[in-house]
């Protein structure tokens, strides 16, 4: 997994305008409001966006039989979950998305639909199993209640030291300013799901922290790539790392909203 660092430079400069004519001293300029992340954004994550799975293929393709945990570092106790799996009682509890959550839904065949919702929040709307993810960059305490299958998700922009100074010069949808940093997400407050679609559990504890970085090819094509971290005490061992790969789309004509199938 490479290495990123994410300094976010924030300079504030202070200008002064010229004196009166009588000789008064100089004026401050009082800054105006920090720009918001939409404004500030060093590259461009909306529009559609469809999966390509060229890896892992018989666990995200299809749904992977009960007792197939395998590359995933599971604990006994997640073992002991796992083997309980029963897709009919899911669904007849009202609980077939639970293979859909944040930690779950991003590796399953699909299309993301990325826009901003307000000038602090993208949304991430996905086909499959109709799920929508917010990720904010408001900051603050997030209101306390129960977990939800996406969680709340903390976005903030990362720029790399000798990238920032190009990333800033270049306008919005410059080739050159798609090289000037990443989006850093961190979602809590999760209620449990599954991993995978086979019952591989994550637990409330859980926390996904992901990394979207796009790349623009010599022949026009857009990828994205969103690494992931799931952290989780209860049910896994390490950290589990995965990467995954989508590319852009003209538009969204081949959009396809399905419900959640519990297999």
């Amino acid at each position: 997994m490479r290495v990123r660092t994410g300094v976010l430079l924030g300079v504030l400069a202070w200008a002064r305008v010229s004196g009166a004519q009588d000789g008064a001293p100089a004026a401050e300029k009082p800054a105006g409001p920090p720009p918001t992340a939409q404004a500030s954004a060093p590259i461009d994550l909306t529009g559609y966006w469809v999966s390509v799975i060229s890896e892992d293929w018989r666990w995200r393709m299809v749904t992977p039989p009960k007792g197939d945990y395998a590359s995933v570092p599971l604990t006994l106790a997640s073992k002991k979950v796992a083997d309980t799996w029963d897709p009919a009682k899911d669904t007849a509890a009202g609980e077939a998305c639970r293979g859909y959550g944040a930690p779950g839904i991003m590796r399953l065949p699909g299309r993301l639909h990325i826009t901003w919702a307000d000038a602090q929040t993208l949304q991430v709307d996905i086909d499959t199993g109709q799920q929508t993810r917010r990720l904010g960059f408001a900051g603050g305490a997030a209101a306390k209640g129960a977990g939800t299958w996406q969680g709340v998700s903390a976005a903030v922009w990362e720029r790399p030291t000798r990238s920032s100074a190009l990333a800033t010069a270049a306008g919005p949808g410059d080739p050159a300013r798609m090289r000037g940093g990443n989006l850093k997400v961190v979602t809590t407050r999760l209620k449990p799901g599954y991993l995978r679609k086979n019952g591989l559990p994550y637990s409330a504890q859980a926390v996904l922290t992901e990394y979207w970085d796009v790349s623009h090819e010599p022949n026009g094509d857009w990828w994205l790539v969103v690494t992931t971290v799931v952290h989780d005490p209860l049910y896994l061992q390490t950290d589990w790392i995965t990467s995954l790969n989508f590319k852009k789309e003209p538009d969204g004509g081949k959009w396809d909203p399905t419900p959640c199938v519990a297999k």
